[in-house]
């Protein structure tokens, strides 16, 4: 199956949906706020009072709440400046993508009229109608979304470690499966499956660079935020995690062999050199600022309920449920559904022992880019 089919978050309004499980990839999105803040600001002094209209693009946008917290940033950011700069705001035009197997529905159906009644409460009626225009853009941003030079920033976080397809080279002519005791780069992979994670991740940014440079006016700006690489003799990434417990799946007889060993994740989080070295290789882009931080795998939990402290079944509850929005869709449609219960009841009863023995962090690379006016 191709993965622009089944790679998506859990769509709808259930309890493993993204809509109810995404709080970490908020919380993200928060702290980067500063940066947006700063580029949107930048932009605005660059572009206005030449541009009526800027038109921004959020790809990878999901659906959930964190679909238009960005556009919502946007707006404030965008609205304070024009106050400061004494000119009148410009009309927005704010495009939403994600891949075609993304809950366009919810988003439009449950989030966008409370947005909508949001912005009329806090701006005013007339802003609300006559100033903001949101639209859904369904297709994979490796390859062209938008017409020649028609937006002024594009934004996007936790989408760009996924990258096109799994590499073909972790299965060798002979029928051989290079990562098999695994379902993504790991500590126990053989070093040809990170050459071709790599060589993937290089052929695909770089396109990703190519394709948003046609539609990026010059001097346009990018925000960019993604899961960066750990040290190798770090603890488990959150994926190789859930790859142990399909693991021991496999061990107890309840996943065939073949079935762990013919998966990969079409996944792959880039170290800053990485990142640095296609940026400037495909050399539209200007690199303004990068910057790395981590945050433990619970942080976000404890930072949504400062009120209680939360209780480590509950904490661990919540981690599987959200890292099962993301991923129940791609291992759904290779494992077969009728496991998924199973295996995120291990991750569950596992997750937090393993914690309070290691140091589990995500790794978040930010980096401001603008289009080189050539």
């Amino acid at each position: 199956m191709k993965v622009e089919q089944v790679l998506h978050m859990n769509g709808g309004m259930g309890e493993y949906s993204y809509v109810k499980n995404s709080s970490l990839q908020g919380t993200v999105i928060s702290m980067v706020k500063p940066m947006l803040e700063e580029t949107i600001t930048e932009l605005c002094s660059a572009m206005l009072p030449g541009a009526d209209c800027l038109k921004v693009a959020d790809l990878g946008c999901s659906a959930g709440p964190n679909s238009l917290l960005v556009v919502s940033e946007i707006i404030d950011t965008i609205d304070e400046t024009c106050r400061r700069l004494k000119h009148p705001p410009p009309c927005l035009q704010a495009f939403l993508n994600d891949l075609p197997g993304n809950d366009f529905n919810a988003i439009f159906k449950y989030l966008l009229p409370s947005f909508y009644d949001r912005l009329e409460i806090e701006k005013g009626n007339k802003f609300a109608i006559n100033k903001c225009f949101v639209a859904g853009v369904a297709g994979s941003f490796y390859g062209r979304l938008f017409p020649p030079n028609s937006l002024h920033f594009v934004h996007s976080s936790y989408a760009i470690m996924w990258i096109s397809k799994a590499p073909k080279e972790l299965v060798t002519k002979a029928g051989t499966a290079l990562n098999k005791d695994n379902i993504c780069v790991a500590k126990t992979s053989p070093h040809a499956v990170f050459e071709a994670y790599l060589d993937q991740f290089k052929r695909d940014f770089t396109l990703f660079l190519r394709c948003r440079a046609g539609e990026i006016v010059p001097n346009g700006r990018m925000l960019l935020t993604t899961m960066g690489s750990i040290k190798s003799n770090d603890p488990l990434t959150i994926w190789e995690f859930v790859g142990l417990k399909l693991h021991d799946m496999v061990a107890e007889g309840l996943i065939e062999e073949e079935k762990l060993g013919s998966f990969n994740l079409p996944y792959y989080a880039a170290s800053t050199e990485e990142i640095k070295s296609v940026i400037e290789a495909e050399g539209s882009f200007k690199l303004q600022n990068m910057e790395v931080f981590n945050v433990d795998w619970d942080d976000y939990i404890k930072k949504a309920d400062t009120k209680q402290v939360v209780d480590k079944t509950t904490r661990a509850t919540m981690i599987a449920k959200d890292i099962r929005a993301v991923g129940e869709p791609i291992l759904g449609s290779h494992f077969g559904e009728d496991i998924m219960d199973d295996l995120f009841r291990r991750f569950k009863e596992d997750v937090f022992d393993y914690m309070e023995t290691h140091k589990c962090q995500f790794v978040n690379v930010v980096m401001s880019l603008i289009k080189k006016d050539i």
